[in-house]
């Protein structure tokens, strides 16, 4: 048995370069006026299209880049500061470093700069730049006539973020509660939160992000290896195959119906796709919501409600003879 390579889109990726794509306008003739320079990139073509511009801001745009440079300068000087203007030390640190959000006593007031105000001007800088860019891809897809999926998208993830760091702070009454702005600050900022009320694995809203989390990686790999799969016969060409059915659709789709008995369509995955995505982050800025607001220990409330075991002795509210005093608000 002699074997003999075969073609493996995924090892030898072409890249095509020539004359910039500028654009149609509506009248489908080429719009050069969109920008004013375009080029080719190798390395970006591993990854994506190899073409690189033009860009096009706009106001939104304009605004959005210039209050989350503020933002970041912001936030990145504050570090700087914290180990005395010392750039080597701010390289080796910097995984540490973070800009705190104000102390609780200061609560929904504006606190001094360097008690919290830096966070404060920094978080709403932030919060315009990101709004700014929201706006921005609604009117380019109005532009472009194109739907609003990439608009709704994007809002489900600005969800989460305002959760963190406007809504349920409010609705604590205090700006500490927001997330403090660094790498592991962040991720200590997560483990104390969990346990400070009682274990965010017994909040089934966090259990649905985390299902949707997973579904996502699952069905984008799926889709992604199996478009490569019929690359060969086409069918990296998804928009005829959905309108003209061919080889590399039917392949695909027999596959599936063999391998678990049931396929998306060629335009159903990206609906898939898309649901699972979105829902990570709506479920997940639900599960923090109700974090302190509505439910004070997520293992209690699991045990009420039959979604955790109950432990006999210490490990059960009982031993602490009543839920009040568990959780600290009673004696």
């Amino acid at each position: 048995m002699v074997w003999t390579p075969e073609y493996q889109n995924i090892f030898t990726q072409v890249q095509v370069q020539g004359p910039p794509e500028w654009g149609m306008d509506e009248s489908g003739t080429a719009r050069a006026e969109r920008g004013t320079w375009a080029s080719f990139s190798t390395l970006l073509g591993f990854f994506g299209n190899a073409q690189l511009g033009p860009f096009y801001l706009g106001w939104t745009g304009i605004i959005a880049l210039v209050t989350g440079t503020l933002a970041i300068n912001i936030i990145g000087l504050n570090m700087l500061a914290q180990v005395d203007w010392s750039i080597p030390e701010f390289l080796r640190q910097g995984f540490w470093l973070a800009l705190e959000p104000p102390s609780p006593e200061y609560g929904l007031k504006i606190p001094p700069l360097y008690d919290g105000g830096w966070y404060i001007i920094a978080s709403f800088l932030l919060l315009v730049s990101v709004m700014s860019w929201w706006a921005r891809t609604w009117f380019l897809a109005e532009e472009h006539k194109l739907g609003k999926h990439v608009f709704w998208a994007f809002g489900a993830a600005i969800w989460l973020f305002l959760v963190l760091g406007l809504f349920r702070p409010i609705l604590m009454g205090s700006w500490s509660e927001a997330v403090p702005y660094g790498i592991f600050p962040h991720l200590d900022w997560t483990t104390a939160f969990s346990i400070r009320y009682g274990n965010l694995y017994y909040n089934p809203f966090h259990c649905l992000s985390i299902v949707f989390l997973y579904g996502s990686v699952l069905l984008f790999a799926m889709h992604g290896a199996t478009i490569l799969a019929v690359t060969r016969y086409g069918g990296d060409r998804e928009l005829e195959q959905i309108a003209d059915r061919g080889t590399a659709s039917e392949r695909a789709a027999l596959f599936w119906r063999w391998t678990m008995g049931f396929n998306a369509t060629m335009e159903g995955i990206h609906r898939w796709a898309w649901w699972f995505a979105v829902l990570t982050t709506i479920t997940g800025g639900i599960g923090i919501l109700l974090t302190g607001t509505v439910v004070d220990n997520w293992f209690i409330w699991a045990q009420d409600h039959h979604f955790a075991p109950m432990y006999d002795g210490a490990y059960g509210y009982e031993a602490y003879g009543s839920y009040e005093a568990f959780i600290g608000r009673g004696d």
